[in-house]
């Protein structure tokens, strides 16, 4: 319900004068009473929970509800689909994550003798860049020393201190592939992974909004069938009233008839209740696109029919096959599930090469005084040998990994059978639903024909109102019969086109 925020200037005319107690008298012209009721109006609407309507959402209120209308809410609105959205945002952070293993490092430290015979301090500052490409890294930095230190310490310089420069490099094991890479590999691949995830819930979401959409539409038809029943009742019950005044019915015949318009009256209340279930559900994919509140429908937005259709095509199967198993999310979410695992093995293989490691490392000393055994420019190989010696757990990794490519490859297999059968049933409840439909259209037309006879036979005086009342249910009966078909064939629409992954 919506107050009108604007007095009738005829009416603030006659409005006495408002006299203080003190007695001085203070005369409100018309205009100020007029801005003073409207202002205690609009104080009084946020406490009423009401507000003015404009023009634009009267009209809006009037307008049919249409599908695209809903589905666009789902899309923008819905929560559960903004929380699966927010996977992305998770796999991103993870992949951010895993880049931290490649960080540019700073280290930085240093050690001197409180005691002792020696008494010399030394101080360094090293940037190491772990590499992405082969394993190892390369590092460069300053190292400084002071003091008396003997002279095998390798941490002596020159009293100006010393540069160094150097890499180190893995030739077997961590050379193509080690866990800092494979980790970074993996999260970039679950970067993918999170779009399937994400498209099978966004199938899963649109499919539901459509059912519950179509689900509001019959609940609105099969009340509007109600109380169009309870119509014809009462007007014929003021007809046979006058009728049992006249003496040509007998009372008896008008009590049946309210015996009709009380469980005729009990049908409206349950279908009033049924289309309100419905447009409760509905709001919950229906949702206001700046709020994000759910709306509740009004039956001014009920459409007057169900959209129109065709006949599906089943020269199309072939082919809605073919694209099912291209774009159905579960098909990606295997490939990539795969090439995870198959970097894992990759890893596990790695671990069972020896390692073998070489660096270089070149000093150069800056100028001032420079301690006995050492020269300006030092150059420095290094290389490492290591080799577990049973590899138990490497072998062990690799053996879970193969285990895992087969599952893999068996639910891939049985997910290309599972989504044949998907389209072909969800396809073939289609056909069905359609057939029934016509069917249903077929049988509306009989049973009106019925009841459109008999009650001309009733008129004639050749039947009486018990006959009329059953062909009256039928009639009833047969389109209600037609409503629910037409809601079980765009049901059936919603799960082939999720089958098939149309909305792609």
């Amino acid at each position: 319900m919506i107050f009108p925020t604007t007095l009738n200037p005829t009416t603030t005319q006659k409005m006495p004068a408002l006299t203080p107690p003190a007695g001085n008298t203070i005369t409100l012209t018309p205009q100020a009473i007029k801005r003073c009721r409207a202002a205690m109006v609009a104080l009084m609407l946020p406490f009423a929970g009401l507000e003015a309507a404009p023009e634009e959402k009267v009209k809006e209120k009037s307008r049919p509800l249409l599908l695209p209308e809903v589905l666009q809410s789902v899309k923008t609105q819905y929560p559960p689909y903004l929380a699966a959205m927010i996977e992305q945002d998770i796999a991103n952070g993870r992949a951010r994550q895993a880049m931290g293993a490649f960080d540019l490092n700073l280290n930085a430290g240093g050690a001197f003798a409180p005691s002792g015979y020696y008494d010399g301090q030394t101080a360094y500052t090293m940037l190491e860049q772990p590499l992405t490409n082969w394993g190892g890294g390369v590092y460069g930095g300053y190292r400084l020393s002071s003091g008396f230190l003997p002279n095998y310490n390798k941490d002596r310089t020159s009293t100006d201190g010393e540069g160094i420069l150097g890499f180190r490099i893995p030739l077997l094991r961590d050379g193509t592939i080690d866990r800092r890479r494979a980790t970074l590999w993996q999260a970039q691949i679950d970067q993918e992974l999170a779009d399937p995830i994400i498209f099978r819930q966004y199938l899963d979401f649109i499919r539901a909004a459509t059912i519950s959409y179509y689900g509001w539409l019959s609940a609105g038809q099969r009340l509007t069938l109600t109380e169009e029943l309870l119509r014809v009742a009462k007007e014929r019950d003021s007809a046979i009233a006058q009728q049992v005044k006249n003496g040509a019915s007998a009372p008896i015949v008008q009590v049946d008839n309210q015996r009709l318009v009380v469980s005729r009256e009990i049908a409206v209340v349950q279908a009033r209740r049924r289309l309100q279930a419905a447009t409760i559900e509905l709001s919950l994919f229906y949702r206001d696109l700046r709020s994000a509140e759910p709306i509740l429908a009004p039956r001014t937005r009920l459409p007057s029919a169900f959209p129109t259709h065709g006949h599906p095509a089943e020269s199309q199967l072939t082919v809605d096959i073919a694209k099912a198993l291209i774009f159905r999310p579960e098909m990606r979410r295997i490939e990539l599930t795969l090439e995870k695992t198959g970097i894992e093995r990759r890893l596990a293989k790695n671990n069972l090469l020896p390692s073998l490691e070489v660096g270089v490392q070149a000093a150069q000393s800056s100028g001032g005084r420079l301690p006995s055994a050492l020269e300006r420019t030092e150059i420095e190989a290094k290389v490492e040998f290591k080799m577990p010696l049973q590899r138990r757990e490497a072998k062990g990794r690799v053996e879970v990994a193969d285990a895992q490519i087969e599952r893999l490859n068996q639910e891939m297999l049985f997910a290309r059978q599972r989504i044949t059968a998907d389209v072909r049933d969800s396809h073939s409840a289609l056909l069905a639903a359609h057939e029934v439909l016509l069917q249903t259209r077929r049988n509306v037309d009989l049973a009106q024909q019925l009841a459109t006879a008999e009650a001309e036979r009733l008129k004639q005086g050749a039947t009486d109102l018990l006959a009329l009342q059953i062909r009256e249910q039928a009639s009833f009966d047969a389109k209600v019969l037609e409503v629910e078909a037409q809601s079980e064939y765009f049901r059936a629409h919603a799960n082939y086109r999720a089958a098939i992954a149309a909305d792609k």
